[in-house]
Parts: C-alpha cells; structure tokens; sequence
C-alpha cells in the first residue's frame, strides 16, 4: 500500500506581509512551520504503515525552501519526499495548485491520498478535494479517524459532520482530507533527522509535468481566482466601560447604543 500525504509550508505568525500588488503572501524572513493539519495526516499516515506495512510518501508544492517542512516529514518516519516546485507554478489559486499537484501523484502513483482539511494561511479547504475531483477518486473530508483498511482495498473512515459524524467506506485509490483531531503528531527522533538530511528530495518542476498541463491554466496569470483585496486583521478599538448601573439601566443603555447604530 503506498499512501501519499500531501502537506503544506505556512507561515508561523499572526503578523501576515501581503503583497499590494498581486495579493500574495510575503513569505521572506518570515519562519514557517508544516500546516497543523497536515502534520495530523503525517502522523495517520505513519499509524496505517505500523498497522497495515506499506510506505509513507510525503509531497509538498511550494519554493525551494519548502524542501525543510519535507525533511521534518521524513524524520518523523516518512520514506521518501518529494518538492514540487517551478517559476510557472507561482502565485498559482486552489484550483490550479490541484491541478500541478494532481499532475505530480499521476507520476509518483498512490492508494491513498491524505491532505490536511484547510492550510491556515489561505483556509480555504479546497485543494484537497480538488485533487480528487480533479483525479477522478473518491474522497471523504474532515476525516475524525480511520478505523480500518479492509482486505487492502477500502478505508473505513469516521466523518465529522456539524452535529454528528458520519462512519463511511470508501473504496481506494481514494483521498482523505484530515482534521487536526485525527491524530497527534509524534516528535522527530535524532536518528531520523540525519538520516532525514542525508536523503537527496527530488524536485519535480514543470518540465517533468508539462504533458499534464496547460501552462496558461497554471500560476499566477493562469489561475481563475481574483482576490479584490487583502488585508491582515485588525485590532479592536477600547470599549466603553460602565459601572454601578442596575439591570434596568443597563438593558436601557445597550438599547440606547444599538439604535444609535441603526442595529435596531
């Protein structure tokens, strides 16, 4: 069973730089860290290879300094990695980065596709999905927890859903989007770090994955997507403090205030 988890760098801070002009993140000086969703689905990943055998391979779509958060993966216990990376991919939209990352695991080949459920710098929680739909698979998201791979050939699978869950069998290939919930990470060992480090990641670029693609369909120019504007968030100004009133004088004051705002 080759199961491919698909993973993501993010920015590690609350203090976001966007780019005025194409509405992109500013990711240089900023640290970065695995997609906390992601990393859930490393460690699922790791769990079915313990309980099941097969092989972990890891898969990240970004700039060349995304090769560190495949390198964490692979000390984690991950077999091999994989840096999907290129000038014609950047600056691409949910729907294109599907596309190129689609293209990639046609290549590397898959039973099972694992994608954190949303990257919490864009929390859009499209791509993976997308992938599916794109790969013409079965897909189950915001999955809880998998309880069983059955005669190697379907994923039983514990779904989130508003108020209660859903308990699902899907037949494989398939891909499954991951909660944070679904599993708690392990640490990195120091024998996985240097061997993490003496493991050459290839880096797929546009040329190996050109006959999947259409280059006006991908990056910046090629995707659908057209951010109006950006804008990081914004602190809340003081609020009025008052004290010493009754119940009466209270319910009277925030009255007062909502129809001053035309709320009521």
């Amino acid at each position: 069973m080759k199961i491919v988890v698909c993973i993501k760098q993010v920015p590690d801070t609350n203090e976001v730089k966007l780019d005025p002009v194409t509405n992109t993140l500013i990711r240089d000086g900023v640290p970065s860290i695995i997609n906390h969703d992601d990393k859930s689905g490393i460690e699922a990943a790791l769990v079915l290879k313990e309980r099941f055998g097969g092989t972990v391979t890891v898969v990240c779509m970004g700039p060349p300094q995304a090769d560190l958060a495949l390198r964490e993966a692979l000390a984690m216990g991950c077999d091999d990695a994989y840096l999907i990376s290129a000038r014609e991919f950047g600056g691409s939209d949910t729907w294109a980065t599907a596309a190129i990352i689609s293209a990639a695991l046609k290549k590397i080949g898959y039973d099972l596709i694992i994608t954190g459920r949303q990257a919490i710098d864009g929390d859009t929680a499209q791509v993976g999905p997308q992938i599916a739909e794109t790969l013409g698979i079965p897909q189950v998201s915001y999955a809880e927890e998998i309880y069983d791979i059955e005669d190697g050939s379907k994923v039983i699978v514990k779904r989130q859903y508003e108020d209660r869950y859903h308990i699902i069998e899907v037949k494989m290939p398939c891909l499954l989007t991951a909660l944070t919930e679904l599993a708690d990470p392990r640490y990195m060992h120091a024998g996985g770090i240097i061997d993490a480090y003496e493991k050459e990641i290839p880096v797929i670029g546009y040329e190996d994955l050109k006959d999947d693609l259409v280059l006006e369909h991908i990056g910046l120019k090629g995707s659908p997507t057209n951010v109006f504007k950006s804008f990081t968030k914004q602190a809340k100004g003081t609020g009025e403090l008052h004290k010493e009133l009754s119940p009466d004088e209270a319910v009277e004051l925030i009255i007062k205030k909502m129809e001053d705002r035309h709320i009521i």
